[in-house]
């Protein structure tokens, strides 16, 4: 996987101060995208072991909330497995930290459907399962220009909907914040 940047102290993209990975490759090439560039895979730098200890440092502060991911998509299939030991590590040390997801697939129609169809084994895990058991916010649906607006918190276009993962996972139904 390669990633278009880092950022280490980020505002705009949850609560609080946090660490955003924005990675690399889109297949939705949302029309107005602010990140077009990051539709490429190969885009940016390869993500190594050096990459995830810098994340992982940049979230050590007692300041910092939590980690967001960004994309380009970081559900896409070619990203899952990356962004997946990513999260766990983070969930490993630092289990207060919140992690947030921004994609443009439908938490229904796609994700929770590539959850059930998952078939892990001894050498694969559930990828899609397994993640949004970690993630605590999916900001999900594509940006669409058209929906535009600048008012809302945490997101770019008003089909786009904040999911608590978390709830939603233990109901059985879509909770959004």
């Amino acid at each position: 996987m390669n990633y278009a940047t880092i950022k280490k102290t980020d505002v705009a993209n949850g609560p609080g101060i946090r660490v955003s990975l924005f990675v690399s490759g889109c297949t939705h090439r949302c029309k107005g995208c602010f990140n077009s560039e990051a539709w490429d895979f190969g885009y940016g730098q390869r993500y190594t072991k050096e990459t995830e200890r810098e994340i992982l440092e940049a979230l050590a502060p007692e300041y910092i909330r939590g980690l967001s991911l960004l994309g380009g998509e970081p559900m896409e299939p070619e990203n899952r497995g990356t962004v997946l030991s990513l999260v766990k590590k983070v969930r490993q040390t630092y289990p207060g930290k919140d992690i947030w997801c921004y994609t443009g697939y439908d938490y229904e129609k796609d994700l929770l459907r590539w959850a059930e169809r998952e078939t892990p084994d001894e050498s694969h895990e559930a990828q899609t399962a397994r993640l949004l058991s970690l993630i605590d916010v999916l900001v999900d649906g594509e940006f669409v220009e058209e929906k535009k607006n600048l008012r809302l918190a945490f997101r770019g276009s008003e089909n786009q909907r904040l999911i608590d993962v978390k709830e939603s996972l233990r109901q059985g139904r879509t909770v959004c914040l």
